[in-house]
């Protein structure tokens, strides 16, 4: 069930991923990037926002020297053979990345790295909480093996399979360019935490 599960998120993941920037123009992502951007400074302050504005921007940047340039260089050495053809391939690229679709990719890259941004915000507020969660699981666990009880597959399966459907549904909400409460960014970690510590609480132990 968890690999199932594992393997069905991945696919969705990835056909929103793909699907969305062809659903959406690059200016709705922008437009719910600059309310969002708006929110978090109302939440938090102006500085905040800002820094995981240029957070996101610098990832951007990241990504787009590691990708295919698409500016091919037009002076190539060689013969006018040689030019011509770079000047052909310096077209077909720019055509190629330079459409709707692509700059709709980058838009909504950069509001997932801004989401993404203010969910890293908030989790050190939420270390405790993190922390007691795992250590709960982990002497759950260390109490069943000590007083041979048995471990629950079961649950652990389910718990997994939970956390990682949970990661998955963040993960597609990241990606959409629709309106999302600030405090999802925090509760997500949460949800996953929670359910991560059950699933360590019914795995095995020997005694």
């Amino acid at each position: 069930m968890i690999r199932a599960t594992a393997i069905a998120c991945l696919v969705a993941v990835l056909a929103m991923a793909l699907y969305l920037p062809s659903a959406y123009p690059p200016e709705q992502f922008f437009a719910q990037l600059r309310n969002e951007h708006a929110a978090a400074a109302q939440l938090w302050d102006r500085q905040a926002a800002s820094h995981m504005l240029d957070v996101a921007l610098g990832l951007q940047d990241s990504a787009r020297r590691v990708a295919p340039s698409p500016n091919v260089a037009a002076s190539a050495p060689g013969g006018p053979l040689d030019t011509a053809v770079a000047h052909e391939m310096s077209s077909v690229s720019a055509r190629l990345f330079g459409n709707a679709y692509f700059r709709s990719v980058e838009a909504l890259f950069l509001l997932a790295m801004f989401r993404l941004g203010m969910m890293g915000h908030a989790l050190p507020w939420l270390l405790p909480f993190v922390m007691a969660a795992f250590a709960d699981g982990h002497v759950s666990r260390l109490l069943k093996a000590r007083e041979f009880r048995q471990h629950d597959p079961e649950v652990f399966a389910l718990a997994l399979a939970a956390a990682i459907a949970v990661v998955c549904a963040t993960a597609v909400a990241l990606l959409a360019p629709i309106e999302m409460p600030i405090v999802t960014w925090a509760v997500a970690p949460l949800v996953v935490v929670l359910l991560s510590s059950r699933a360590l609480a019914s795995f095995h132990l020997r005694a």
